[in-house]
């Protein structure tokens, strides 16, 4: 278990759902949470809820200068949590250019743009802690899901780049890849959505992950076991089943 009295923790993507969650469980824990999405009513009130100290900067992860921005003013953190993403279900037929860019500049290139923030001085003192939340559809291409699927991939192979790099320095580095969480973003799906999870149910399963030292934790257990093993399936035999 860590100690986390007095620890300041900077979560982006914090305004509701699972950031908002995690952010009352660290937030009871005793750190330091600093809250960052782009909707500063919702922060506002966010921040205003939380039992220990706690504060907000607003934040647009598709914009590299207010990312700098924001990263300047909130300073020095002993640990940054991302977990800003958009969504829209759409599959290759039905191409919308505009929602695929975002999807891929928000999910994948927000992360890149806040880690380049952090990253480097965290090395540099040789201390710090990144948790970086992809998917579970980020292990395996699927249909109907043109943008989100390829950026949470994306954002899987970042985070097992940066912990390949970082796992025997001071730098703790650690990647969680949940199922379905009811948020807004899942209600804008109109299919069986298998293990679905409320977002403080997930926060729980993302704080308990926080507190030891492994790299990586997909959730729920066994609807991660599908995607998990269908990595070693063959081509012809997946895209049989999963499409």
């Amino acid at each position: 278990m860590k100690e986390w009295q007095g620890k300041r923790y900077w979560l982006v993507g914090a305004s509701d759902g699972l950031g908002a969650a995690l952010a009352q469980k660290m937030s009871r824990a005793g750190a330091e949470v600093i809250l960052s999405a782009r909707s500063e009513d919702k922060l506002k009130a966010l921040t205003a809820q939380m039992p220990g100290k706690a504060s907000y900067r607003t934040i647009d992860v598709s914009d590299n200068d207010s990312v700098k921005a924001a990263a300047a003013d909130v300073g020095r953190v002993d640990g940054v949590v991302f977990l800003a993403g958009v969504y829209w279900p759409f599959g290759a037929k039905d191409w919308d250019a505009d929602q695929a860019n975002a999807m891929a500049d928000i999910n994948f290139t927000g992360l890149m743009r806040v880690m380049g923030q952090v990253v480097p001085m965290m090395v540099e003192r040789d201390a710090g802690h990144i948790v970086i939340t992809s998917s579970l559809t980020g292990f395996r291409g699927l249909p109907g899901s043109i943008g989100y699927t390829a950026s949470k991939a994306a954002t899987m192979s970042l985070a097992e780049c940066m912990y390949a790099d970082l796992r025997k320095t001071g730098v703790q580095v650690q990647v969680v890849n949940p199922g379905f969480i009811k948020t807004q973003l899942t209600d804008k799906n109109d299919f069986t959505m298998p293990f679905m999870m409320s977002p403080d149910a997930a926060a729980a399963q993302m704080f308990e992950h926080m507190n030891t030292d492994g790299f990586k934790k997909s959730f729920p257990w066994l609807f991660s076991m599908v995607f998990r093993l269908s990595q070693f399936l063959p081509d012809w035999l997946y895209f049989r089943i999963f499409s």
